[in-house]
């Protein structure tokens, strides 16, 4: 591999590395990416998974990434629609509040009118003492906003990018670590290790991409021997998932007295998510973990708004991570840019680009602009593509899904219709490849639990790069909500024993 001089090399599977990889082979560079372990195993899988404006960032006057990420949102939602879709959110309001009904009303005019809504209905104003909304809350709130966002299955979002990338040509490598990078006659030559098998191999590339997210300063001192790289304020945010809180389809966008807020998201059919937390986190990435301190935070937060409490008994799951924010001085950890900076560095040959920041919401436009820059320093190829494209299993159309639940309920009439919904929302037209010439239920194989068959599992390791339970009970899939810990070690043993087939 090491003749092999590729265009670009790539550090990071999560949202932005991969969404670079996939933009820049779509234009006709040749890319390597590697990622140290799982795709969305960082920042991509613990995020509040919305597909949104970001309509607290207006208050902190950030107008172009708010502009931005309005725009982005329809243009996401038609590439992907299996795994996008829209969501209405209430935002309950009573006089007390920190912020007043005026300017709560200038925000949403703003969100409806600052970034070209099409097909997302606009802002309403609720009579709670009416609507269903007001039901699970206590009667504290006689009125209350609604407005239009989206909501994403992240994990799913970043892995589908590197299929598509791998698609067009891209060498993908996940679990596989970066150890040096270091300019020479003009490339860049990289060195990494296999972390499943050991395997050294050497790899060159006209430019390097840094895209590690919360680790992108440790690579800048690792890989590359700066020491004095201090770029990213970590920030910690951590979620609970609780047993379903309340029926409505809705979301909540609780404000809290400490100028904060929190969502309460309908998640996975049967349950409720509730976060996030805001704050600095100075350990390794790797060994985040949501705190007592932030699951009585999360609790006590939702119970001041839901008639029945939230308790610490009630969690099912939790998850914790670290978003990589460009470090502007902020002071409080809510308040520190949300923004994507790109910092180009090496004028002439072998150049690096570093990323900072970003979210899922303007992950796109992110790689456009990364792409102007990789263009600018090596040569520009092929023109932008990606706002008309489709991720894999996305190509129908934006209101589809219901059309693509029937078609594929008509063609495998075995299916139960939550599991035909399930295979839909995950896969989209890629169903059909999945499940294959199955006549019945009993041609997907081995039941792993709750609606997981061994068809899906092969699928997800053949297709997905998935290697470990882990990998299809809680990025590719949430079936690790319904599995017992039996379950999950019998998948586990089960996936040992097969070969590696992703490619």
């Amino acid at each position: 591999m090491g003749r092999n001089i590729h265009d670009i090399f790539v550090i990071g599977g999560g949202i932005n590395g991969c969404g670079i990889a996939r933009d820049a082979v779509g234009r006709g560079y040749s890319v390597a990416l590697a990622e140290m372990n799982d795709f969305a195993s960082g920042t991509s899988s613990g995020a509040t998974k919305l597909i949104h404006g970001g309509l607290r960032y207006l208050e902190h006057y950030e107008f172009r990434l708010v502009r931005e990420s309005l725009m982005e949102r329809e243009i996401l939602w038609a590439m992907a629609p299996h795994i996008i879709w829209p969501l209405r959110f209430v935002l309950p309001y009573h006089k007390g509040g920190i912020r007043p009904a005026w300017l709560i009303r200038l925000g949403l005019f703003l969100y409806d009118h600052l970034g070209g809504r099409k097909l997302l209905p606009p802002t309403s104003v609720l009579d709670m003492r009416r609507d269903p909304a007001g039901k699970p809350l206590k009667a504290l709130f006689a009125k209350a906003f609604e407005y239009s966002d989206g909501w994403v299955d992240d994990a799913r979002m970043v892995v589908l990018n590197a299929r598509d990338a791998a698609d067009k040509g891209a060498t993908i490598m996940p679990r596989t670590k970066v150890v040096s990078a270091r300019r020479e006659n003009g490339l860049w030559h990289i060195e990494t290790t296999d972390t499943l098998t050991g395997r050294n191999d050497s790899h060159q590339a006209r430019m390097l991409v840094n895209a590690a997210g919360p680790w992108v300063d440790h690579v800048i001192r690792s890989a590359f021997g700066q020491n004095e790289a201090h770029h990213v304020r970590l920030v910690q945010g951590s979620h609970i998932v609780v047993k379903k809180k309340f029926d409505d389809v809705r979301a909540y966008f609780f404000q809290n007295p400490d100028n904060r807020i929190i969502f309460a998201i309908p998640y996975e059919g049967d349950f409720t998510l509730i976060g996030t937390t805001d704050r600095d986190y100075t350990a390794d990435p790797k060994d985040v973990r949501i705190s007592e301190e932030e699951t009585v935070y999360l609790c006590n937060a939702a119970s001041e708004y839901f008639k029945e409490p939230v308790r610490p008994e009630d969690i099912v799951w939790t998850y914790s991570a670290v978003r990589p924010l460009y470090d502007d001085g902020a002071s409080k950890a809510q308040e520190a840019t949300r923004d994507y900076v790109l910092k180009l560095e090496g004028e002439g040959a072998a150049p690096l680009l570093n990323v900072f920041g970003g979210k899922l919401t303007t992950y796109r436009r992110l790689s456009e602009h990364a792409l102007e820059k990789i263009g600018a320093a090596i040569g520009v190829k092929g023109a932008p593509w990606t706002a008309k494209s489709h991720l894999p299993g996305g190509d129908f159309p934006v209101r589809g899904y219901e059309t693509q639940v029937d078609k594929l309920k008509r063609r495998y009439s075995f299916l139960a219709d939550r599991h035909a919904r399930r295979l839909v929302r995950r896969y989209g037209t890629k169903a059909e490849l999945l499940l294959g010439d199955a006549g019945g239920i009993d041609d997907l194989g081995r039941l792993f639990g709750g609606d997981l068959y061994e068809a899906e599992v092969t699928y997800l390791v053949e297709h997905e790069w998935a290697r470990h339970a882990e990998d299809v009970l809680w990025r590719r899939t949430k079936d690790g909500l319904r599995l017992s810990k039996e379950q999950a070690q019998s998948l586990e043993e089960y996936m040992a024993a097969m070969p590696a087939m992703a490619g």
